[in-house]
């Protein structure tokens, strides 16, 4: 992977490389309110922390914490070999989930959180090779085998949480705590929760009693499921999935069939041209439970997998279109400010004037996080500057991810005042835009005119004139906001859901009211 970039719940931003990784990333169906991810490097570790929707003062998140939360590890053991950790929780408390990077391209711009069937070999390394190699091959069909992306949304959703139950390991601090050195002194206690991880990854639950020189053959492999639990543990279940599944199929494509084609089956049917029973196709459970037998039928124990990959995505104005049901992350491409692109990036901050430290006791405003990029109109080919919403704090979403909250043209100045007292501060440029308006909830939203103020590179303001509406943003580097220890650490979410959640979240999923609701599913 590679440094400083986002990654997206069905859209993502991260650049993947060989030996790093930074960046963010948002939720599978497009969350309303938002779900970043920031991978980057952590403690010889590649670490991705979700940035949870929060209310902050316009410039608090420069002094205060930020809240975010763990959601996967990715560590280098001493030969060089890597393995995966996903974090989340269960009832009793927080947990790891190890597992294991397969098949990463060095351009990549989706992480897929995966089921990976697995031979029996007589070491855990010999099976890690022969699993890789299988990947790297092709990342469709290996001999004929579905691959896991392949299989029905239940399915896949079944299988990830039969492994991540069988794996799962209960860790308290120093394992669930601080991922980043802050200090000096941190790295004594980093360097033993390595160790600890490392020794998670090769023995599983008896990882307290061994030692990582222990002989290679002494290891059970305690990160895969034997295939015999997934049928005992899935095949009531899977049987009901289907039945719906079906009902599901045929209430989508029967009224989707033609007048013609009706008429033309009647006839057929009429003279005895129909098709024997034994020509009849598969119907959509059959080829379901197909699918699912091959992929099952590929593999004597399974394990959890971490893919790094390359898809071809269609975006609308450099917000990536997420497919559904998918648990992924895609990649939301990351802008430098470099030359004639000076205000090009992320952005964080609330609606609000002037920018000021939040109070303890205050409530605090939304945290906004827009990526600002460069473009050219659609009239007249002029260049602006559009503020894209990636993640937004209130309770409730109300702006749509991926929307402008403002277009600038940003070589028309604005020669409007300030309508607020400037508190002593020295405005530099401000340009000509339009700003989001609501249209029934957002969800058709207009524009109206307004102006882009800028304090300095990295403080801007953008107001509505009609309203005097502002909000304030300041340039933000995340990495380096958690490498300083400044955020706040939230517990997880369960471990498939802390990936990427697969609801349409209008509202706080880490809220204690939504966080509830996952335990119930």
């Amino acid at each position: 992977m590679a440094s400083r970039d986002l990654f997206l719940q069905g859209a993502l931003s991260v650049s993947c490389r060989d030996s790093e990784a930074s960046g963010w990333d948002l939720g599978p169906k497009n969350p309303e309110l938002g779900n970043v991810v920031c991978v980057m490097p952590g403690f010889l570790s590649v670490v991705g922390c979700r940035i949870i929707p929060q209310k902050v003062g316009p410039l608090w998140i420069q002094e205060g914490q930020v809240m975010w939360s763990p959601v996967f590890e990715i560590i280098c053991g001493f030969d060089g070999t890597t393995g995966f950790f996903l974090h989340g929780r269960d009832r009793e408390g927080s947990c790891l989930y190890p597992g294991f990077v397969m098949g990463t391209e060095k351009i990549c711009n989706v992480l897929r959180l995966e089921v990976e069937p697995m031979r029996e070999k007589s070491s855990c390394n010999e099976i890690e090779i022969e699993t890789s190699s299988k990947v790297c091959k092709t990342q469709g069909d290996h001999e004929g085998r579905v691959p896991f992306w392949k299989l029905a949304f239940s399915d896949r959703k079944n299988l990830l949480g039969l492994v991540t139950r069988h794996v799962a390991l209960h860790v308290v601090e120093p394992l669930s705590g601080r991922l980043f050195p802050n200090r000096k002194d941190d790295e004594v206690m980093l360097l033993e929760r390595r160790t600890m991880l490392l020794k998670m990854h090769k023995f599983g639950r008896n990882w307290k009693h061994m030692n990582l020189e222990e002989d290679e053959q002494l290891c059970y492999n305690p990160l895969q499921v034997d295939i015999n639990e997934m049928w005992e543990n899935l095949g009531d279940e899977i049987d009901e999935m289907d039945e719906m599944d079906e009902r599901e199929y045929l209430r989508e494509v029967i009224p989707k069939k033609s007048f013609s084609s009706f008429i033309r089956n009647g006839i057929k049917h009429i003279l005895g041209k129909s098709s024997s029973s034994t020509n009849t196709p598969p119907s959509s459970s059959e080829i379901r439970h197909m699918n699912r037998q091959s992929f099952l039928s590929s593999g004597e124990t399974f394990g959890l997998s971490l893919k790094a990959s390359y898809a071809e995505m269609s975006s609308y104005q450099e917000w990536p279109i997420m497919p559904v049901n998918h648990f992924s992350l895609y990649k939301l491409p990351m802008k430098n400010h470099i030359g004639n692109q000076e205000y090009a990036g992320l952005w964080g901050g609330a609606f609000g004037w002037p920018p000021r430290n939040c109070a303890e006791d205050e409530p605090g405003e939304a945290l906004f996080l827009l990526m600002l990029t460069y473009g050219e109109s659609e009239e007249d080919s002029e260049r602006v500057l559009i503020g894209m919403k990636i993640l937004e704090g209130n309770g409730y979403a109300q702006r749509p991810n991926g929307s402008a909250m403002f277009v600038i043209n940003i070589d028309t100045p604005s020669f409007e005042p300030f309508p607020f007292d400037a508190d002593g501060r020295v405005f530099e440029h401000s340009y000509k835009g339009e700003g989001i308006t609501e249209g029934y909830g957002f969800r058709y939203p207009g524009s109206k005119p307004g102006s882009l103020f800028v304090i300095s590179n990295d403080l801007i303001a953008f107001v509505w004139l009609d309203t005097k509406t502002v909000i304030t943003l300041q340039r933000l580097n995340l990495e380096k906001i958690l490498k300083k220890g400044l955020g706040s650490c939230v517990t997880p979410l369960p471990p498939t859901n802390n990936f990427t959640y697969m609801k349409r979240s209008y509202s706080n999923v880490f809220d204690k009211s939504s966080t509830s609701t996952f335990f119930s599913e």
